[in-house]
């Protein structure tokens, strides 16, 4: 499959790489165009999902200016891994399957930018990793698979995160993309009586530039799955 990455950080980085060890073309990147931190002479080095992309000649579009008129055509899917960016409805279509992301809880739990430090703040025992399928609500599209891990007692968001959380988004985002190269789209709506929301620690709300279109379903060709990982 032709797919577009659009994250940051290491976890940005790994995705790709997990994507180009599956055999897929990944065309494009967006990312920040530099990383948060600070390298030992105090300069700022590019984002890590960035130098991964630049490495191999990849095009990279800035972080916050993904648009629907910069897919590159023929992209076949959007997964978005570790982004702050809204990927409109406009955007998503562009994409002959549409847009997955991976969200650190078991949603409907938790949904919102900050899940991971909710989890701990709010003393959850259990919690865990959802790849969904992106939707115009935020963290609210289908479930395109699932799993959960325990929370230690002592932990911080960071550590929980690092042990647990980073390994089972790859291990999940590998399960979906190999679900869909047998054509398969697994999809398991959300129960909204679940749902939880909580806001973001420190960061502004959501900029969401596209406004909705009309229109849903699974992608031609493939099956709808609304049993939890049927076999098809």
């Amino acid at each position: 499959m032709r797919l577009l990455i659009a994250g940051q950080k290491q976890f940005g980085a790994e995705t790709y790489r997990l994507c180009r060890r599956l055999g897929h073309d990944v065309v494009a990147v967006a990312a920040p165009a530099l990383a948060s931190g600070t390298s030992t002479d105090g300069h700022r080095l590019p984002d890590r999902l960035r130098a991964t992309a630049e490495d191999d000649r990849v095009p990279w579009i800035p972080a916050g200016e993904l648009r629907a008129d910069r897919v590159p055509g023929g992209t076949d899917l959007i997964l978005a891994a570790h982004s702050h960016d809204y990927l409109g409805r406009r955007t998503r279509l562009r994409a002959r399957l549409g847009a997955i992301g991976y969200h650190p809880s078991l949603l409907p739990l938790h949904r919102g930018r900050d899940a991971v430090r909710w989890t701990i703040k709010m003393g959850d025992r259990v919690t865990g990793g959802t790849v969904y399928w992106l939707s115009d609500a935020l963290d609210a599209g289908d479930v395109a698979a699932q799993d959960f891990c325990l929370v230690r007692p002592c932990d911080s968001a960071a550590e929980l995160w690092r042990r647990d959380l980073f390994p089972l988004g790859l291990r999940l985002f590998e399960r979906v993309l190999k679900d869909l190269a047998r054509g398969v789209a697994v999809r398991i709506p959300q129960d909204e009586a679940l749902a939880t929301w909580e806001p973001s620690w420190d960061r502004p709300p959501v900029f969401r530039p596209e406004l909705p279109l009309l229109g849903t379903g699974a992608p031609a060709g493939y099956r709808v799955v609304r049993e939890r990982w049927a076999e098809v």
